[in-house]
């Protein structure tokens, strides 16, 4: 396989997904595209630990800058409880397309490394948008690597995101907290 774009949700998912690729030869670019992560802080820590750790490692990254909060929330406000299937889906979408508009014979994604994915609907999509645009979807299972590769991006001291990406994720991460506040707050009345 002469040319892989592996798009990158984050550096420490990445770590997951790289060593494998490159140990059947396969020497992977980067692709630096997530419109669902916000706030934009939260987007640029992820996207510049990335930035930052792709050179010493060697690897060649891409960048399509897109901090797409209004439009991520207008695709999902109607339905927020499905709103990963609309995460995935443009997030490939956008990979494949770039990968056939450069050249690259293949893509894959690191969102195949987590455990708290929706596996086979990462793969159905990839696959749906490889065929739209004329590019292979290079599938691998990245999940056996996941808890090494965590391990592994702590040991370097790369930036841990708290949660998936998008604000309601990271109210779904925090409800537990939310909840407690409420109640105290409830209860001294103020």
């Amino acid at each position: 396989m002469s040319s892989v774009l592996l798009h990158c949700c984050c550096a420490p998912c990445s770590l997951s997904c790289i060593d494998p690729l490159r140990a059947e030869g396969i020497e992977p670019t980067a692709f630096w595209y997530n419109p669902n992560i916000h706030p934009w802080k939260e987007y640029q820590a992820r996207r510049d630990c990335l930035l930052e750790y792709a050179p010493t490692i060697g690897m060649e990254i891409r960048v399509q800058e897109d901090y797409g909060l209004k439009e991520f929330c207008r695709q999902v406000a109607g339905d927020i409880e499905h709103r990963c299937g609309y995460c995935y889906e443009h997030r490939l979408a956008g990979t494949a397309q770039y990968a056939a508009e450069h050249g690259f014979s293949a893509f894959t994604t690191t969102l195949l490394a987590s455990l708290y994915q929706d596996h086979e609907g990462i793969a159905r999509a990839a696959e749906r948008y490889a065929g739209q645009y004329g590019v292979e979807f290079l599938y691998r299972d990245f999940r056996p690597n996941f808890r090494a590769g965590n391990q592994r991006a702590r040991e370097l001291g790369l930036y841990m995101q708290k949660y998936c990406g998008c604000v309601f994720s990271e109210q779904d991460r925090y409800q537990k907290q939310i909840d407690r506040d409420r109640l105290k707050f409830a209860e001294s009345g103020t």
